[in-house]
């Protein structure tokens, strides 16, 4: 393999990062530079090691509940942004979100994430106690963990879902340059969206945070944004391609390359080894499952329940209702890729030693 102009090859880079070894800032981004072939497999081979030495051959399923389309934000390049007079909205009945929770279970994913955007009945009318009352009912159905995706919201709430039965908390910063930030969510706060992760963490909260490639930023810029969530101890990272969405003001944004996801993805598994870090079926649907096992993800999310009328987030109608994002569709393209779904006590194994983990850095 060729060098870069310091010297230092893929290669070496990829035995450092094997052996355990943490990449600097030059390192991460000679990675994220590469283009060649060869060079990209041997990337995803050495992401595969990695998480075969950390995880085995072992994937975890997310189930996808989309509650409510509303939002009160107007970030530029989300389909439901509150501006957006063409967004089909709905609020789904706590019944509703129940059923197909239960229907999630029975399929056998191993997490239920509920997601919403800021609607505004809970920030501005009815408070959070309803979706606590959701998230109660939800892990009481299912008996299963499930993630809470409310948006910005304070340690009180945090609490209160979490007592509720919330195991996991994920907030998406998509980038971590301010500028870049402002521009993509108008009118929102950089450091309180960084910093409630640190607070759901010290509430006793799992975290996942998550990035956008392709919405504009530069190559120093995803190598900041993959430094932050290391220095945050992040427990799940994502990465998921922009997709332009009518009636947003980047609607005529250029669509990312699917490519520079993979080896972000491949990254990722480089700087966090023992991680989760998801295949999303909402950009690339069935199609782009195995590209992105193959990059090294060890989880497959937004599984959604066909027919239920529920929406997916950048590819809102992509595979669901022909029932392309269900467990029984994806477990062959799973068993391609040499892996296999894991038992839910091996899930569990891996919470609770993530848990106890956090436990002892706290001195809890």
């Amino acid at each position: 393999m060729h060098s870069d102009v310091n010297g230092t090859s893929l290669e070496t880079i990829l035995d450092k990062a094997e052996s355990g070894a943490s990449l600097d800032a030059i390192e991460i981004s000679r990675i994220l530079s590469i283009d060649r072939f060869e060079e990209k497999a041997a990337l995803f081979a050495a992401a595969r090691r990695i998480r075969t030495k950390h995880t085995g051959n072992k994937v975890f399923l997310y189930g996808f509940l989309y509650l409510s389309t509303y939002c009160r934000n107007n970030c530029s390049f989300c389909f439901y942004r509150a501006s957006n007079s063409i967004s089909v909205r709905y609020r789904k009945s706590q019944a509703e979100i129940v059923d197909a929770a239960r229907l999630l279970a029975d399929s056998g994913v191993h997490l239920i994430d509920l997601t919403m955007g800021e609607d505004p009945v809970y920030f501005d009318e009815e408070g959070f106690e309803h979706l606590a009352e959701i998230v109660e009912s939800v892990t009481a159905a299912t008996e299963l963990p499930v993630m809470i995706s409310p948006g910005l919201v304070g340690d009180e709430i945090l609490g209160m879902l979490k007592d509720s039965g919330a195991l996991w908390y994920a907030c998406y910063q998509e980038t971590h340059n301010r500028s870049l930030f402002e521009e993509i969510r108008p009118g929102q706060d950089f450091d309180l969206r960084r910093d409630v992760k640190t607070s759901a963490r010290r509430l006793g909260l799992l975290t996942e945070d998550g990035i956008l490639s392709g919405i504009g930023e530069s190559r120093a810029d995803m190598v900041l944004s993959l430094q932050a969530m290391r220095t945050l101890d992040t427990d799940q990272v994502r990465v998921m391609s922009f997709v332009p969405q009518k009636g947003t003001p980047l609607s005529a944004h250029p669509p990312a390359d699917p490519g520079e996801e993979l080896k972000i993805i491949a990254t990722m598994r480089l700087l966090f080894p023992d991680r989760l870090i998801p295949a999303s079926l909402d950009i690339g649907g069935l199609e782009g499952l195995q590209d992105r096992l193959n990059a090294g993800a060890n989880v497959v999310t937004s599984l959604v329940p066909p027919g239920e009328g529920l929406a997916g987030v950048a590819q809102r109608n992509l595979d669901i209702d022909n029932a392309r994002r269900t467990v029984a569709i994806v477990e062959p393209v799973i068993r391609e890729c040499g892996l296999t779904s894991a038992s839910k006590a091996e899930y569990g194994s891996w919470v609770d030693a993530r848990l106890e983990g956090m436990k002892a850095e706290s001195g809890c």
